[in-house]
């Protein structure tokens, strides 16, 4: 019978180096969309005496934090799903 992810199969406990290999390409992602959405919101800053393109970098920005959130919840299940089979 298969144990449960992220438990240690000897000891019964958290296996602390599975769950940080996991989380390391979770944060990776996040980081990568934020990083990704500063440079709109960025240039919204610069731009800000022109309310017409400022609000469009607005836009851009929260859209690419929006593609980033589907993104990541994608990866989560699809890992998920990987994790539980096997």
């Amino acid at each position: 019978m298969p144990s449960p992810p992220f438990i240690d199969r000897e000891s019964g406990e958290l296996d602390l180096g599975q769950i940080r290999a996991e989380a390391f390409p979770v944060a990776g992602l996040v980081v990568l969309f934020g990083a990704l959405a500063l440079l709109p919101f960025l240039l919204t800053l610069l731009v800000s005496s022109n309310r017409l393109l400022a609000g469009f970098f607005t836009l851009v920005s929260q859209f690419v934090i929006a593609v980033g959130v589907g993104v990541v919840l994608l990866y989560v299940v699809a890992r998920g799903i990987q994790l539980a089979d096997g």
